[in-house]
């Protein structure tokens, strides 16, 4: 699979279990250490660590190996980093709060699943 190929199969299982907001952004020709951020809301504590682990899962299934996982469902952020592909899942008011899409303007919004 491709970079985008995992990014856009991210946020097909992170719909899958109803995560909400799903947006992938193309960060490609603004980033240097990234190609795709997928960035994701959950309701719960509880929802986050399932969701985090089933996409670890799903990726690893495909072929994606999974650099570092950072945060905890407590914080109400984490990151899971796939090298081309950095998965963001929040809880709804830190997503709010940290506007990850605010913060890179000049990326391309290739996916948003509501």
């Amino acid at each position: 699979m491709q970079p985008l190929d995992y990014a856009r199969y991210a946020a097909d299982v992170a719909s899958d279990k109803l995560a909400t907001d799903i947006v992938v952004l193309d960060i490609s020709s603004i980033s240097d250490f990234t190609d795709y951020f997928v960035i994701i809301s959950v309701e719960s504590t509880r929802q986050m660590r399932a969701l985090v682990e089933d996409l670890e899962h799903a990726l690893e299934e495909k072929g994606g190996i999974r650099h570092h996982r950072e945060g905890a469902p407590e914080s109400g952020w984490m990151l899971l980093d796939f090298g081309d592909v950095v998965i963001h899942v929040f809880g709804v008011e830190e997503r709010q709060f940290y506007a990850l899409e605010a913060a890179w303007p000049e990326a391309t919004e290739l996916v948003r699943i509501l």
